[in-house]
């Protein structure tokens, strides 16, 4: 078993820490200045544009994306590279063209699109021109069941018509924000997974309402495009917009979602590690009772085991990245889901003693702990709630007893 990574892959984590020295971690608070000054909380900052030209010339651009649309990297391969961007989730994401939602919603468009959708959507968010959302999340019903989904998609002659109303659609409060990616049903009297469709929607077609911005633990979240709720009235998109055909976006959204998921836990383990960074160089400076915080039993306990749950995480981590590139995501599906579940609660607890270590600095804005906590809180709950995982896992486990 090999544990260290190839040359390539080294190759490009030299490449992406040097930029993210150089450019990343100083522009964060240029980011934040920005933002707050900006009058609309949703808009996009100047500083992305400069540091996405950067990263395009640098040949950091598309690494998620295998194959001829990307850096042809393998799962294995972008895993560390996306644990990198992770240490600065609000902002080096975007500038890799490596943020979701658009990285789902380009994976839909390269495996399901046809020609003429991919070069209408899919080559401008290659680019980094647009930015994109994915509707399937309503607030009507419990999503975490994507078989409760009640937004309708009904044919009418060349046409499809879209009524329903979405909340959380992440991306569509940019105003960089083209194109929707919408699920909803087609056939409610089909097969239990065969009733549901994607379908594309360009933001500015007539009977889409975008009705409000969500707030994420008090967070605009503008610098991830934001997540916005939506109301699709009698929205009428051309019938060529349906992706893959109808009764597919079950499937689609399974396809989907399984990389979504080891994405973000890539970009969380991250986010503990710059968490663990803060909270030692934090406990090393403060002198608390006639010596430094970091000699603390407590703190050197914290340290020592964000030390081993992080390890612990990335190595099943990869193991599931490697496992989907040799057997393919239905192969991975127990580790996907166990990740999904394991590295949220990792890194929620290590940025919760970090915000602890800093004391009321931890809780403020001059450390990104606060806005990781959130993000990381969050984690726990998109893409499937950890308590779907764990059923799964579970029924998956007793099935070979029953």
């Amino acid at each position: 078993m090999e544990f260290g990574y190839d040359a390539r892959t080294e190759e490009f984590r030299g490449r992406l820490a040097e930029f993210m020295d150089e450019h990343i971690y100083p522009a964060e608070p240029v980011l934040h200045e920005q933002l707050d000054a900006a009058a609309d909380p949703w808009a996009h900052a100047p500083i992305i544009e400069e540091l996405k030209a950067k990263a395009k010339d640098a040949g950091l651009w598309n690494l998620f994306l295998p194959g001829e649309h990307g850096a042809g990297l393998t799962n294995l391969q972008y895993a560390p590279l996306a644990e990198i961007m992770g240490r600065s989730p609000h902002l080096a994401p975007e500038v890799f063209n490596c943020s979701a939602p658009d990285t789902g919603n380009m994976e839909v468009l390269t495996e399901f699109g046809t020609a003429q959708q991919r070069e209408q959507w899919l080559d401008p968010l290659l680019a980094g021109e647009i930015r994109s959302a994915f509707c399937m999340t309503e607030p009507e019903v419990a999503s975490s069941d994507a078989t409760n989904i009640g937004t309708r998609i009904e044919r009418d002659g060349d046409s499809y018509v879209i009524n329903g109303r979405k909340w959380w659609s992440s991306g569509a409060m940019s105003p960089r924000c083209k194109i929707l990616i919408v699920m909803g049903k087609s056939d409610p009297d089909a097969q239990r997974h065969r009733q549901q469709s994607q379908i594309l929607v360009p933001v500015d077609t007539p009977g889409v309402r975008i009705k409000r911005g969500m707030h994420v633990f008090g967070y605009h979240d503008g610098d991830h495009g934001g997540h916005a709720e939506i109301v699709f009235d009698n929205v009428r998109v051309p019938a060529e917009n349906i992706i893959s055909g109808e009764g597919e976006g079950f499937a689609i959204a399974q396809a989907r979602l399984g990389p979504g998921r080891i994405h973000h836990c890539m970009r969380a383990i991250g986010m503990a590690e710059r968490a663990l960074e803060l909270m030692c160089r934090r406990t090393l400076r403060r002198t608390a009772f006639g010596g430094p915080i970091a000699d603390q039993g407590v703190v050197q306990q914290w340290i020592a085991d964000a030390r081993i749950s992080i390890e612990t995480n990335r190595l099943l981590t990869l193991k599931t990245a490697w496992l989907m590139d040799t057997v393919g995501n239905k192969g991975a599906h127990t580790e996907i889901q166990s990740i999904k579940v394991s590295v949220p609660e990792m890194v929620t607890r290590i940025v919760d003693r970090a915000i602890q270590a800093h004391g009321a600095a931890g809780v403020s804005q001059d450390t990104p702990l606060a806005s990781l906590y959130a993000h990381a809180r969050t984690l726990h709950i998109v893409d499937g709630p950890d308590e779907v995982h764990r059923r799964s896992l579970a029924r998956r486990e007793l099935k070979q007893y029953r």
